[in-house]
């Protein structure tokens, strides 16, 4: 298994604390990636929001900034939110992201829309699915083809377009991420792409059921079973010494930043208690042997080889104990356990 690092750059003001200046948050972010790097996770993802409580906004260049501080990290999105985007961009961006960091590039793209965001960008959410799935199928072919022609109802026709620059991947791994629909795992499938499960917000039975789509309707696309891939969310990680020295130090954390969330998230959260966000859903909260059994439930049930382990606070000392724990402790031994084929 492969595990990822990951910041969504939210800053929203708490009554505890004041939001942090962009420069200051942006900062934490390349930190956190040459953390995950020198801690020897092997990628790291941002997010992509066009909201008034985060920071990032422009993944390919904060990935390019994350580019020059490290040398082996894969540079992840978390999602690119392609129903909003220009394909020809989206390909031109993360092309050059790609030349630059010496073919580290690992896109996922989704819909990842909310209202807001559409009206930002002049959409409604009504076409939302059909403006994903046909910018998709640009891109596929933007990605791997010299010269494109091409129509359709989302953007102006292309005639003869050669992007620039080539990829240095040939091709790069594309991941759909999936958290509600059916449309994301249908359109993986039908293009033979791997799936990123989202599995934070939600039960682990909502995700598994997501995932078996995709299986089927992999194979029923005529791809081999076994060629698939799979990878998954946390919404976060704290390893301690025992289990309840682990749920003692996160039910305040939780309690404050997911039962008290501000952003879209928040009327999604099926959980009242730490209890049940541990019990049901991918909160990896306990000693490293537990952390290590809910790793091994959910990998029973998804099948996934890459484990993305919640937003990094490293600058939480607390926060930042647990997870130097689940690097030392947990990581190495999952490694041996549940292999991948990446």
């Amino acid at each position: 298994m492969r595990f990822v690092g990951l910041s969504l750059g939210f800053n929203g003001a708490t009554p505890e604390q004041p939001a942090l200046t962009s420069k200051e948050r942006l900062s934490r972010v390349i930190e956190a990636a040459v953390w995950s790097e020198d801690a020897g996770l092997d990628g790291f993802g941002v997010g992509e929001h066009h909201t008034a409580d985060t920071e990032i906004s422009s993944p390919p260049v904060l990935l390019a900034a994350i580019a020059a501080r490290t040398t082996r990290l894969r540079l992840f999105t978390g999602v690119t939110v392609l129903s909003l985007l220009d394909p020809v961009r989206v390909a031109e961006d993360y092309a050059t992201l790609d030349n630059i960091s010496d073919g580290r590039v690992e896109m996922i793209i989704g819909k990842g829309n909310t209202e807001t965001q559409a009206r930002v960008f002049g959409y409604t959410n009504d076409d939302q699915w059909d403006r994903n799935e046909e910018k998709y199928a640009l891109l596929h072919r933007l990605i791997r083809e010299e010269s494109v022609t091409w129509s359709g109802r989302y953007r102006p026709d292309l005639i003869d377009f050669s992007p620039r620059p080539r990829w240095l991947q040939t091709p790069p791994r594309v991941w759909h991420g999936s958290a509600t629909s059916t449309r994301s795992t249908e359109l993986a499938a039908r293009f033979g792409d791997p799936l990123f499960s989202a599995n934070v917000t939600g039960r682990l039975e909502q995700y598994a059921e997501l995932v078996g789509h995709y299986r089927e309707r992999w194979a029923a696309h005529g791809h081999r079973p076994e060629d698939a891939l799979v990878g998954a969310g946390a919404a976060a990680v704290h390893v301690a010494a025992t289990s309840q020295q682990a749920l003692a130090e996160f039910e305040p954390i939780f309690r404050k930043r997911f039962l008290g969330l501000k952003h879209s998230f928040k009327q999604q959260l099926p959980f009242d208690t730490l209890e049940q966000a541990v019990a049901t859903g991918s909160y990896y909260v306990g000693s490293a042997e537990q952390v290590l059994d809910q790793l091994g439930r959910y990998h029973a049930a998804l099948g996934h080889e890459v484990q993305h382990v919640g937003e990094l606070e490293l600058f939480d000392p607390v926060r930042r104990a647990g997870l130097e724990r689940f690097v030392s402790e947990v990581v190495p031994v999952a490694r041996t356990q549940f292999a991948d084929r990446l």
